[in-house]
């Protein structure tokens, strides 16, 4: 099955996924991420009433329908899964919503461009960062998440299921290619401890509800689901990843 097959696994793991977050902090998104996160990363880049925001790899829209109703921000999502988009559109057809995969990005310019738990799946993310600059005027924002490490090694990658959406990235590696781009860092914070946390109450929901899972999405799939959420667990444990929050400012244009 087919990650960017989007609807099967909505309708699978919507249940655990509302379990695992406490306190109302489930917003349909489909990461690590709680909603408080999701409204300070958000606060720190100066999203508010008015304010223009592509949401690159908006999934299904559960962030972006979070911060335009709370906001009244102007929303665009951008996501490659034409699954993902259509459920998007079903449940927020009031918010705009785009098929692409990027770069290149949608036609800007945008106050601000945001980027949540899908920088992983991003193999180039030097292209992608200058994209990013190319699409904000300056004082524009980019608000985004990152999984910071050294990319995976051969054992690594053969032990994580689809690999080829990981790509691990050193901070001081986005640090040059947003420098290089013209973009500077004006706020940092590390999430790895909440992460953590969030990923073992993800795997106990998913246990949890195995059996429903497996029914929709097969053995295999769940199979694959726990031992990925099981390796981050191991290496948020270890300190072989950091997962960040960061928002980086456009410079003047030379």
């Amino acid at each position: 099955m087919r990650q960017d097959d989007r609807a099967p696994f909505e309708r699978a793991l919507q249940r655990a996924r509302a379990a695992a977050f406490a306190n109302g902090d489930f917003a349909g998104q489909e990461s690590f991420m709680t909603a408080g996160e999701i409204r300070a990363l958000a606060a720190r880049a100066g999203i508010g009433a008015g304010v223009s925001v592509l949401d690159v790899g908006c999934g299904v829209g559960g962030p972006g329908q979070l911060l335009a109703r709370e906001t009244g921000c102007g929303y665009l999502g951008a996501d490659f899964s034409a699954s993902a988009v259509s459920i998007a559109r079903e449940r927020a057809p009031e918010l705009r919503f785009a098929v692409a995969h990027v770069p290149p990005l949608p036609e800007g310019p945008f106050d601000v461009v945001l980027l949540l738990e899908a920088m992983l799946a991003i193999e180039d993310k030097d292209a992608l960062v200058h994209a990013v600059a190319g699409a904000l005027p300056p004082g524009g924002r980019f608000a985004f998440t990152l999984e910071e490490g050294e990319p995976l090694t051969a054992a690594e990658r053969a032990a994580m299921p689809d690999p080829d959406t990981v790509w691990l990235t050193p901070l001081a590696a986005i640090e040059q290619s947003l420098g290089r781009a013209g973009l500077a860092v004006t706020w940092q914070e590390d999430h790895s401890r909440a992460h953590r946390a969030t990923a073992q109450a993800l795997l106990d929901a998913y246990a949890a509800d195995a059996e429903a899972i497996a029914a929709q999405l097969g053995g295999p799939a769940l199979d694959d689901l726990l031992a990925a959420h099981r390796l981050w667990i191991d290496w948020l444990d270890e300190g072989r990843v950091r997962k960040l929050a960061l928002v980086a400012e456009r410079g003047p244009i030379r």
